[in-house]
């Protein structure tokens, strides 16, 4: 499984890249909010930290302002992904960008039957939102299946990006189900390193080895 950052933080982009964790990233509106900065100027930076692709969403809700928009962000780098709602204008944009060679990441996938027509439409990427299903009391991990059997029935090349990733649960079971890549807050992607027992494992080693007064110089 792939692992995409979900943020627009560059301190975090920087670290978690740093030590190879990072495949990608994605962006919206709401974290480039939260950034406090300009988005062609902190996209920029990220673009030139990770070598994936990085997610920056447009903003225009018609087709011609889609293009537009997408224009503008595609020439902020090479590994700019142009992100658009699941929409019939989002749809629309898609064919256009994905057959001038642009990749796409189909964002606000709550259905099987969204995921089919983005996929029809050649999205690069199709982003099932699992957290904002799960708090309607709907499960979530069953959307991933759902697609995952579609695409798989049909060969489409468009990768499942798992995404409103809230736990490391939703992270395993997406994994389990067959997401090709899985986006997610730093917070999250470093909590998938602990486990009780590796700390309590690595207290009790320590604890051994002071007891032998020996040091590895």
């Amino acid at each position: 499984m792939k692992f995409f950052v979900d943020t627009a933080d560059v301190a975090e982009i920087r670290e978690l890249n740093d030590i190879g964790l990072l495949d990608g990233v994605t962006t919206n509106p709401s974290l480039i909010m939260k950034s406090g900065r300009d988005i062609t100027e902190v996209t920029k930076e990220i673009c030139g930290i990770v070598d994936g692709p990085v997610s920056a969403e447009v903003t225009a809700t018609d087709f011609d302002g889609m293009m537009r928009e997408a224009a503008v962000l595609a020439k902020i780098a090479d590994n700019i992904c142009i992100k658009l709602p699941l929409t019939f204008e989002g749809l629309k944009a898609c064919k256009a960008l994905t057959s001038d060679g642009h990749k796409t990441n189909v964002t606000l996938c709550f259905s099987a039957n969204q995921a089919l027509l983005a996929a029809k439409a050649g999205a690069t990427f199709i982003s099932p939102f699992i957290g904002r299903l799960d708090d309607t009391g709907l499960n979530g991990m069953e959307l991933i299946g759902e697609i995952r059997t579609i695409y798989d029935n049909y060969g489409f090349q468009t990768e499942i990006l798992a995404a409103s990733i809230r736990t490391v649960n939703h992270v395993k079971e997406a994994a389990m189900i067959g997401a090709d890549v899985s986006t997610v807050p730093p917070a999250t992607l470093k909590a998938l390193v602990k486990h009780p027992l590796t700390d309590k494992g690595l207290a009790a080693f320590l604890a051994d080895w002071e007891k032998t007064g020996q040091q590895i110089a």
